[in-house]
């Protein structure tokens, strides 16, 4: 597939889809073509033909139908914070931004629901429910300024999902425009949904190859009343890695459970320009754990007993946060590692995912492709559930190294997370930079059923054209 099997924006085609948005909502110029022609993958960019921010509905299948029936290219993009280039648009047509999509339509607090528009920034619908007391609970890294499609688009999961699950397990019901320029709804506004084939979930994860969602019906949750966090340190990440999933067959479920190995640390502390303890120079690796719930003595007693886990595991002294403060300048740290990384060097993420008890044979495994491909790795992620974000620096590595070489490297990554029954992406998506890889997880045929999956809903192939497959 290449930007051949497409057709361009006309002249005309671009005087129906101002017709579509008003002129406002439309633009050519070169700026605003390079802006959204990127997001947080490595340093891609690739330019569409127009950019296109629709404000309702009836626009977006509008807009739809044109590409459709011009055989156009439509990529469409939220908030631009993604790792995979799921949002970019590589044979270039039409990018949709929609982030004019906005609103809270309602907050149900009868049912314990919220429906929303997908351009609804994760922090700011997260701090909306709080207000009510009620608690939407998967927070990526990002989750200050990605918005709440591109988590649908990922079923993205973050620090909670160790305990809560991910986006996917809070959609109910999506309002999705189809390639045609049909209307539908995919499920219903129930927790129990047995009725024919579950399209809704289909939706989320599929990284917007089937349709544009313009509404979402989420579960919500009573927010827990109080939370405790523990700082853990350790001489070696192995240990770290091996003691997570000793806590959980003590039958404790933390809410967080963050891994951070040494330079992770440093370079966020640096980034960041906020630490508020001493980081010695033998620790190699931290574990931010914490526990939330409703009764402050159960949580001291859960705590404990995690401690008593770290200390089996040879930890270094614990540290608990003591306020507010302490425990937003730690979560921060966390959160800006992946930022930091970036500043730092070109790199490559890769967002490994094995069952909890194979984390310290993944770490391992990872620094000894390394040391043999001659590449060093900036290790972290949510080991609460077994997922790891793998950061290859490019460093010093020679242009020809890290084009030709490092694919051999990252193949064999993925081939032990296949081997140790763990696969290619937790939370960020195939996208562009992953899908020469699938073909270690997936097996011929049962690729193609996905891509008969992706016929049937986009039989011209004009929705997100490129990626996954």
């Amino acid at each position: 597939m290449d930007k051949h099997n497409y057709n361009k924006v006309t002249s005309i085609t671009f005087e129906q889809l101002q017709a579509i948005v008003g002129s406002d909502f439309i633009s050519a110029d070169h700026e605003q073509l390079e802006k959204y022609g990127q997001d947080e993958t490595e340093d891609f960019v690739f330019l569409a033909d127009v950019v296109v921010k629709p404000q309702t509905t009836a626009q977006v299948a509008a807009v739809a139908k044109v590409c459709s029936d011009n055989r156009i290219a439509l990529t469409t993009r939220g908030a631009g914070t993604g790792l995979s280039g799921g949002a970019l648009p590589i044979m270039g047509g039409v990018l949709l931004s929609m982030e004019k999509f906005n609103k809270i339509i309602a907050i149900d607090e009868r049912n314990l629901q919220a429906t929303v528009e997908p351009g609804v920034i994760n922090y700011i619908f997260q701090e909306e429910v709080k207000k009510l007391g009620l608690f939407y609970p998967p927070d990526p890294a990002s989750w200050g300024s990605c918005s709440l499609g591109g988590n649908i688009a990922h079923s993205s999961g973050g620090p909670k999902a160790v305990k809560y699950g991910t986006t996917r397990d809070y959609v109910l019901n999506l309002e999705v425009v189809l390639p045609s320029g049909e209307i539908i709804w995919t499920g219903a506004n129930t927790l129990k949904y047995s009725t024919a084939y579950n399209l809704t979930h289909l939706m989320v994860g599929s990284e917007g190859t089937l349709g544009i969602v313009t509404k979402i019906v989420f579960k919500l949750i009573p927010l827990p009343k109080t939370d405790l966090l523990m700082l853990v340190p350790f001489k070696s990440a192995e240990d770290a890695c091996k003691a997570v999933g000793d806590v959980f067959r003590q039958g404790i479920t933390p809410s967080a459970m963050e891994f951070m190995e040494r330079d992770a640390i440093d370079w966020s502390i640096k980034y960041s320009g906020e630490v508020n303890f001493v980081i010695r120079p033998e620790w190699q690796a931290l574990l931010l754990i914490e526990v939330d719930g409703n009764n402050a003595e159960v949580l001291m007693a859960d705590c404990e007993i995690i401690g008593n886990v770290m200390q089996q595991n040879n930890c270094d002294e614990i540290l608990f946060a003591d306020s507010a403060e302490q425990k937003n300048a730690l979560w921060k740290i966390r959160r800006k590692v992946g930022e930091a990384v970036k500043s730092n060097s070109v790199y490559k993420e890769e967002d490994t995912v094995v069952p909890r008890a194979e984390l310290p044979k993944l770490l391992k495994g990872v620094k000894e492709i390394g040391t043999r491909y001659g590449f060093k790795s900036v290790c972290y992620g949510h080991a609460g559930d077994g997922n790891l974000h793998v950061n290859i620096i490019k460093g010093e590595l020679s242009d020809e190294v890290w084009e030709n070489d490092l694919p051999k490297g990252i193949t064999e990554i993925f081939e032990l997370c296949k081997a140790l029954g763990g696969t290619i992406s937790g939370e960020h998506g195939i996208g562009l930079v992953q899908k020469n890889y699938l073909p270690i997880v997936f097996p011929p045929h049962q690729l193609e059923l996905m891509r008969g999956i992706k016929r049937v809903f986009d039989p011209q192939g004009i929705l997100n054209p490129g990626k996954i497959f």
